[in-house]
């Protein structure tokens, strides 16, 4: 199994935490050539990981924004991948929130990246509840329980993708959705559902060649597994409708190759 596109940036209100606006220490290195899978997460209470990612993923994944949204910037910015391994200070584990401010401080730091936004007109999803309503259930978890959401991409033995498994933690449809349009799918997603709760589910179903970045191989012909966008509304009572909308796009002005560690 292969893991990719482990989590998302919690949109939360509220003041983050001065002690989480940098990390203590950080290395970049290259990722080795033969480099299967992609994510950033916390691999512990204090360690901070990010493994075979391109610099425009890390931007998308900072500002929680669709590769799509971002434009500028040289050609290696997709096609060269780094490693990241960083300390965060104190002893509590930060938020997803707080990791990707610190992302954001790194970038700034060690790639010198500068931009600016943009409004843009263009193709988007909007999450909506299904005519047959919601099949969500709600979390069991305590409310400040770290919400989460992961992928895991299952290969067939015959070749292909068999599969994807999504399970998610205490998750709000906004988390849901920033992990749908930053690692998944290929336009932005809106949030339309109007639902305010936390849920615990797990959504499975087979990939096409839009997802992923294009990264997996499409999924094994006749696979029992449904596609994503069948699979929402059966199994979660959640639809993706393709339309238009106006997002704020992040332009790059400066990024350059990470600095020595």
């Amino acid at each position: 199994m292969l893991k990719i596109a482990l989590t998302a940036l919690a949109l939360t209100a509220g003041t983050i935490c001065a002690q989480f606006e940098g990390f203590e220490v950080a290395t970049i290195k290259p990722s080795p050539p033969d480099a299967r899978g992609r994510y950033t997460r916390m691999q512990s209470g204090r360690q901070f990981v990010a493994k075979n990612c391109s610099i425009k993923f890390l931007v998308g994944a900072a500002y929680n924004l669709n590769p799509r949204m971002i434009s500028g910037g040289p050609s290696w910015i997709e096609s060269d991948h780094y490693d990241i391994l960083a300390v965060t200070p104190g002893e509590k584990q930060p938020s997803v929130a707080q990791q990707m401010l610190m992302l954001q401080g790194l970038l700034a730091d060690r790639v010198k990246l500068t931009f600016h936004r943009e409004p843009k007109t263009m193709p988007i999803y909007a999450l909506t509840v299904a005519k047959t309503g919601s099949k969500l259930k709600a979390s069991t978890a305590p409310p400040d329980d770290q919400p989460n959401v992961l992928s895991t991409v299952y290969p067939a033995a015959s070749g292909g993708i068999d599969h994807i498994l999504m399970p998610a933690h205490n998750a709000t449809m906004t988390l849901f959705a920033s992990v749908l349009q930053r690692g998944i799918l290929d336009r932005p997603v809106v949030d339309n559902t109007g639902l305010t709760g936390r849920y615990d589910f797990d959504l499975e179903w087979t990939p096409d060649e839009t997802q992923f970045g294009g990264e997996l191989s499409p999924g094994v012909p006749d696979h029992p597994e449904p596609d994503l966008f069948a699979a929402l509304e059966n199994q979660l009572g959640l639809r993706l409708q393709k339309t238009r909308g106006s997002v704020q796009a992040l332009v790059i002005d400066h990024v350059e190759r990470p600095s020595a560690n």
